[in-house]
């Protein structure tokens, strides 16, 4: 099994050392990521400037890795059309540190990179724990490469990926798994006003996190209840249910 492993976190990150330290004992391990932590890009691309890459030895000499100043989605589209002979069977994105549920996966350059592989056609996983501090990689690496033995021969459904969050939790007390849907994780955003030496003024975003736990089949239920949360999502954000709503509407210009 071949397989691309990026991030968001950027290269040097705790998590894609984990991960790539497990997939190592399943496959011939690929890892293109961003030179520096990347997080909440969600899809950008470069365009008007150049994309420098540079090969690295940090995963051992049986990984051929490059970090490259650019996206999560720069990563994956220059090594599936520049860096790599051949495609992988499987892309892998994270580890993250921290979770990425409901609309968090909009923001996300974890997510966005997973998804830039299932627009190739090429299957992905988009990774998370559920935590930003003193976080132990350990047992979701070893989710993955199991997973990944697991996945392997099975059919990969199109044009889709899966989005997983492991709780931070020891391995003893994770409930079990449960394929989840994208629950409500919205922001009550906050702009603290600040003033730089020059009198000129700038601003930070803050604020919190205002999630639903009523809905027990959602992403956001699994990871509070202590599961691993597994979400199939794809690309195509169509809301077909409105669709002949609009038609009756006649627009006609």
């Amino acid at each position: 099994m071949k397989i691309l492993v990026s991030n968001d976190d950027g290269i040097y990150a705790e998590g894609i050392f984990a991960l790539v330290k497990e997939l190592k004992n399943i496959g011939k391990v690929f890892v293109v990521a961003p030179d520096r932590e990347r997080s909440a890009t969600a899809h950008a691309i470069t365009m008007h400037k150049p994309l420098r890459v540079d090969k690295v030895e940090i995963f051992g000499s049986e990984v051929t890795s490059f970090k490259v100043n650019g996206t999560p989605s720069d990563c994956v589209k220059l090594a599936l059309d520049a860096l790599l002979r051949e495609p992988p069977d499987l892309v892998i994105s994270g580890i993250n540190k921290g979770p990425n549920l409901g609309t968090d996966v909009i923001y996300s350059g974890t997510v966005s990179a997973a998804i830039e592989a299932s627009i190739y056609g090429i299957p992905a996983i988009a990774v998370s724990v559920a935590s930003y501090e003193d976080v132990i990689f350990d047992y979701p690496a070893e989710v993955i490469r199991k997973l990944c033995e697991y996945i392997k021969d099975k059919e990969f459904p199109k044009d889709s990926l899966l989005n997983i969050n492991i709780p931070a939790l020891p391995k003893e007390k994770i409930k079990g798994v449960m394929i989840t849907h994208l629950g409500t994780r919205k922001y009550k955003n906050c702009f603290h006003k600040r003033c730089d030496p020059r009198g000129k003024d700038y601003y930070w975003l803050a604020g919190e996190v205002v999630e639903d736990l009523m809905d027990e089949d959602s992403d956001v239920w699994a990871i509070h209840n202590g599961y691993i949360s597994i979400t199939p999502i794809h690309f195509d954000l169509t809301k077909y249910e409105i669709m002949d709503m609009l038609k009756s509407w006649r627009i006609d210009f």
